[in-house]
């Protein structure tokens, strides 16, 4: 089985997930926090959290579990996903409660993006945002994402509810 590279940045670690990681996960997913992705019940959240997982072993990429490296705790999951009804690879992320506003979810998906371009072999990047997801839309922008208003959306999806935000090329990033 393939499992997660370990990364490590100045303050975080993106580590392969652990079965301890899911009750954060299920938790967050059960919560308001999860409104901009899709609340799930425990059990969809269980499936979720084990495809993101599983994708590295299906597709050589996947979701890291982010640590902060002063405390050890987990900070949230990065990950590189395309799960059958998405036109394109991926980059998403999301944070627990307590890790807002430090700047992680930057750090993480920097470090994540790198990975893809470089030992992950990966070609270009979107990121499937809710326009009403304020802190999302905003990393995305620090990230230099562009809005692409003619990529094709996920399936069942409308641009009421998702728009595809375009990660610069490899090439621009060097």
């Amino acid at each position: 089985m393939t499992l997660a590279p370990v990364i490590e940045t100045a303050r975080l670690t993106l580590r392969p997930h652990r079965a301890e990681d899911f009750d954060a996960y299920a938790t967050l997913f059960a919560s308001d926090r999860a409104r901009f992705m899709g609340r799930l019940d425990r059990r969809e959240a269980w499936y979720s959290f084990c495809s993101d997982v599983a994708q590295w072993a299906l597709l050589g990429f996947g979701a890291w579990a982010i640590d902060e490296r002063e405390s050890g705790a987990c900070a949230g999951q990065v990950g590189l996903q395309k799960p059958d009804h998405f036109p394109e690879i991926e980059l998403g992320w999301h944070l627990y409660p307590d890790f807002d506003g430090k700047g992680y979810a930057t750090e993480a998906a920097r470090a994540a993006r790198d990975w893809a371009y470089g030992s992950g072999g990966l070609g270009g990047l979107v990121s499937y945002i809710d326009p009403q997801n304020a802190p999302s839309l905003a990393l995305a922008k620090r990230l230099g994402c562009a809005h692409d208003p003619d990529a094709p959306l996920p399936d069942g999806e409308s641009p009421d509810e998702t728009q595809v935000w375009r990660h610069p090329a490899p090439e621009a990033l060097r």
